[in-house]
């Protein structure tokens, strides 16, 4: 008897994996062209944006680590945001992740970090902070890190996707930069 075999279904989101793996192939090129290497802070990004850069072969010639901060505490522990700036801004807020970009180049050896905090929901949205709020930091060792907040439309994956590929973006960016005063 022969075994009915079903249709493959095509792999979703295969063209943001590809758009990820492109943009962290291009941040791994200038991050090695300037003999740099990258750490990375995340929150509501679980991780990703460091799964992202490591999907490309060679990688660990400019990543040098990652640092999953999803509660106030590892926060705290791991990356030295202190206390009083959680409690009086909450975790999704620009200057949180600036003190998570310094504490990921303090704590690492890393020269470039990229920090991420936001509200993915469904839930955990409020206001002020509504899901889909998501905070952004990158630094160089011994610069000011630069930081904002965009609104990603979408489910968790949507918001969560679109958080990788912006920080991705942005490490593009702070290495294209003239560096500063």
């Amino acid at each position: 008897m022969r075994e009915k075999r079903s249709k493959a279904k095509p792999v979703t989101g295969h063209r943001s994996r590809v758009t990820l793996y492109r943009l962290a192939e291009n941040v791994g090129g200038a991050l090695k062209a300037r003999k740099l290497m990258l750490a990375t802070a995340e929150s509501c990004t679980g991780g990703w944006v460091a799964e992202a850069v490591t999907m490309v072969p060679g990688s660990s010639e400019w990543f040098e680590r990652g640092f999953v901060t999803y509660t106030y505490i590892s926060k705290r522990e791991m990356l030295g945001v202190k206390g009083a700036t959680l409690e009086k801004y909450g975790a999704v807020a620009e200057e949180v992740v600036r003190e998570m970009v310094e504490g990921a180049l303090a704590r690492s050896h890393a020269q470039v970090a990229v920090a991420v905090s936001g509200v993915a929901g469904p839930g955990g949205g409020t206001p002020e902070k509504p899901v889909g709020t998501v905070c952004f930091a990158w630094g160089m060792k011994d610069g000011k890190p630069r930081s904002e907040t965009k609104r990603f439309p979408g489910d968790r994956e949507a918001v969560r996707r679109a958080s990788v590929e912006h920080a991705l973006k942005g490490v593009l960016a702070l290495l294209a930069a003239p560096p500063g005063p």
